[in-house]
């Protein structure tokens, strides 16, 4: 009997320190664990910054190259796609380590589940270490006390071991999770670093140019002033579209290059099948130094990418809850997130506009125009031509549009898309690429 108790001091003993070890784990408040999930998040973000170094690096980098418009935009878009594949691994290590913090929290509530049976038992133990029962041949008129003493460690034991058994496989998924949650915020520091320098590069960029622009600055602060004007008065985007086209001039100049190039893209078209040769959809777009969209917006159908990486939260001609339809799909974005261009197409607007917040209109040719609203800054100008790919703009760190029908509760800033032929808005579906397709869908 004295041995079996003596093993069983043992289990008091491991108890006792994994009681001790359940009342630390469960301290944190339990039900802020998705808060402070997504609070570690941007702490995390926040401690990444460039060095000088890699800046001072950066900058002769941008210096080094040739001064001209193919090349700018050929880095521009390499930097763009670097940056959204950054952002994509990015978002995916994000859900993960949120997941394995939700997981640990799991654990910890199961833990806690289990102190008052495990206080009970070892109370129950420990009463027995203090005042264990005489050896049966040393003293046997206390037979029946250890008689007693032996039932209630028969029953009371194996139920120990058992939750033992429970608890320690649960210590060790909270040993795993914790070190999968560290391995996992190395990798997301890792690539958030990286994030910072194509941002910088980015940046750095669209300076160069705007300098190779050489656009008159003060005409062009003439043309946007006139233009918020007109955005104050319009009531609607066809309304505003229209305005700006007949009294805007570098509206009206996109507008007369979107119908030029469309004249001459049949003529080349013409002159294409005449010869014979063949067309490759997929190669329209390897030219950086084009001033004209590479293709028809018609024959783009299923080659445009996204504007921004991240989960379609409403698509086109969803009951909006207030008796209409939306006209557009509105995607979810990180934070800070870099907006490609969908299109090659003309700058019409680029400004505040009702509650759209700041709001892109471009024209892609053919009487087709797109509207992104939702951005924190635009970075390009009216009149300006832009490429598929091309960063356009920056979202923000919250919800700024409202435009569509989205979930009250999203906190991560939303992207409003909406593509329109001749004034009426259409399912911008088609357009997008396959692999875009099958992201919004499962929305990973």
């Amino acid at each position: 009997m004295l041995l079996k108790l003596k093993k069983h001091c043992k289990i008091i003993a491991a108890f006792t320190g994994l009681l001790l070890f359940i009342q630390v784990s469960v301290a944190q408040d339990l039900s802020s664990q998705r808060d402070k999930n997504l609070e570690e998040l941007k702490l995390l973000q926040s401690e990444i910054s460039l060095s000088e170094q890699r800046k001072q690096e950066l900058a002769a980098e941008i210096g080094a190259l040739e001064k001209d418009r193919a090349t700018i935009n050929r880095t521009l878009i390499e930097a763009s796609t670097n940056s959204r594949s950054i952002e994509k691994r990015i978002t995916k290590a994000e859900t993960r380590l949120s997941q394995l913090r939700d997981e640990q929290a799991d654990v910890r509530v199961f833990l806690n589940s289990k102190k008052a049976l495990l206080m009970e038992v070892l109370g129950a133990l420990q009463r027995m270490g203090r005042n264990p029962p005489p050896a049966l041949l040393v003293t046997p008129e206390d037979a029946l006390s250890s008689v007693r003493s032996a039932i209630l460690l028969g029953s009371v034991v194996p139920e120990v071991r058992s939750e033992t058994e429970i608890l320690l496989g649960q210590l060790q998924d909270l040993v795993r999770i914790s070190n999968d949650i560290e391995t996992q915020r190395k990798d997301l520091s890792v690539e958030l670093a990286s994030l910072a320098g194509e941002e910088e590069k980015l940046n750095l960029l669209l300076i160069e140019k705007r300098k190779l622009a050489g656009e008159a600055q003060g005409k062009l602060a003439q043309e946007s002033a006139k233009a918020a004007e007109l955005a104050a008065q319009a009531t609607s985007l066809n309304g505003l579209i229209a305005s700006l086209e007949t009294e805007i001039d570098s509206a009206q100049k996109a507008a007369e290059a979107a119908r030029l190039a469309e004249i001459e893209r049949k003529q080349q078209e013409e002159a294409r099948i005449a010869a014979g040769r063949k067309f490759e959809k997929t190669d329209a777009f390897s030219d950086p130094g084009r001033i004209a969209p590479a293709i028809s917006f018609v024959a783009a159908k299923g080659l445009l990418p996204l504007p921004v990486t991240g989960a379609q939260l409403a698509s086109f001609g969803q009951n909006d809850g207030a008796g209409d339809k939306t006209r557009g799909i509105s995607l979810e974005a990180r934070e800070n997130a870099r907006v490609i261009s969908p299109a090659d197409a003309w700058v019409v607007y680029a400004g505040p506009f009702r509650s759209y917040g700041q709001l892109l209109i471009m024209n892609a040719g053919q009487g087709y125009h797109i509207v992104i609203a939702g951005m924190e800054k635009i970075n390009v100008q009216p009149g300006q031509f832009v490429l598929v790919a091309e960063p356009i703009g920056v979202m923000g760190a919250q919800r700024i549009a409202s435009t569509g029908l989205v979930d009250i509760n999203t906190t991560k800033p939303i992207l409003y898309v909406e593509f329109r032929k001749d004034g009426n808005s259409i399912d911008p579906t088609p357009w997008w690429s396959v692999n875009n397709k099958e992201r919004t869908t499962d929305g990973s």
